[in-house]
């Protein structure tokens, strides 16, 4: 970017949820720009919390047709932290390991989600859940309503890494 190149500015709201977890899932997503507010919403059959908390941040940065100046909002610690407090890039440079050497989960999700964020110029924010936020609020009930709904995706990605887990000895 140059300096005097201008961004387009953006803001998205991201929510995920799910009934039980795993269970069926879903995200929500309300983004606004140039003074216009598109919804996304999508719910799942299988699936996590997490893994749509993360979807709705990849489908609304997906959504973006040109490199942008975001502000993406969410009331996940597990991605805000994740991003904020660099563990992503940890992650990403030991090939998606843990310092510990385990793999992390939802790495399919993680790798899409560095790969917009390194497309666009993303601030991200936490925003305390269920504490009233317009936009929060609304991409919770956009999430919950997917994930209760009659169109449910498979979430072969998830659905696949359980068939490959070994069951512990104990």
């Amino acid at each position: 970017m140059t300096l005097f190149e201008v961004l387009p500015q953006v803001e998205i709201f991201t929510d995920g949820a799910c009934t039980g977890n795993p269970g069926p899932g879903g995200y929500g997503v309300v983004i606004k720009q140039d003074g216009k507010t598109t919804e996304l919403s999508q719910g799942f059959t299988l699936t996590t919390n997490n893994r749509m908390e993360l979807l709705a941040a990849i489908v609304g940065l997906g959504s973006l047709k040109t490199k942008s100046q975001v502000r993406l909002y969410t009331d996940s610690k597990y991605l805000s932290d994740a991003i904020n407090l660099g563990w992503a890039d940890t992650w990403r440079a030991k090939a998606w390991r843990k310092t510990g050497k385990g793999k992390i989960l939802n790495p399919d999700l993680w790798q899409q989600l560095m790969r917009l964020l390194d497309d666009h110029k993303v601030e991200l924010i936490w925003v305390k859940g269920h504490a009233g936020h317009p936009e929060n609020e609304r991409c919770d009930r956009l999430a919950v309503a997917a994930a209760n709904g009659r169109n449910l995706l498979p979430d072969r990605n998830y659905e696949n890494s359980q068939e490959d887990a070994q069951p512990g000895l104990f």
